[in-house]
């Protein structure tokens, strides 16, 4: 007497949807894809565009990561001393200006800090609150771009440093 299993396996049916399955399944993937999926535009001078904040900029991490394409800009805390707060701003491309500001305090120039417009600078003052934000805005090429992040980042905090500090505390 042949089992339910053995008789399935036996059954060339079942045995080529099992081999053309994955291979429709892989194929009905990049379809889908095609068919829906956003081609990408060129930045278009004067126009505005928004950076994506990614999750780094929500934790205590030390620095945060922003873009919009091939636009990736990584804003850097230097953390917080004498009451101001200093950022460094690091472009993979060359930026004509950059512009941030805290939530209540007026937008401020980044200065400058290479030839090529790649690396950028500014203190500010402390933020007060966690539900403080971070609005920055770049220029590259005629076109703008933005983002709005909370301040989270600008402490490096990680278990180790908790632990670390507990200990040296006993």
């Amino acid at each position: 007497m042949m089992s339910t299993v053995t008789r399935l396996l036996t059954n060339k049916h079942v045995v080529i949807a099992m081999l053309v399955a994955p291979v429709l399944a892989v194929i009905a993937y990049f379809a889908v894809d095609a068919s829906v999926s956003e081609t990408p535009k060129a930045a278009q001078p004067g126009q505005s565009y928004p950076l994506a904040v990614r999750s780094n900029c929500r934790y205590t991490s030390g620095f945060c990561q922003l873009e919009n394409g091939d636009m990736k800009l990584k804003l850097e805390s230097q953390g917080v001393e004498n009451n101001r707060l200093t950022l460094r701003l690091v472009s993979e491309l060359p930026l004509e200006g950059a512009q941030i500001g805290l939530t209540n305090i007026a937008p401020q120039t980044m200065q400058i800090r290479d030839e090529q417009g790649m690396t950028w600078t500014v203190s500010l003052p402390a933020p007060r609150s966690e539900e403080t934000q971070i609005r920055l805005a770049v220029s590259m090429k005629g076109s703008h771009y933005y983002a709005e992040t909370p301040v989270t980042f600008i402490e490096h905090k990680t278990f180790y440093t908790e632990h670390q500090q507990a200990q040296d505390a006993s």
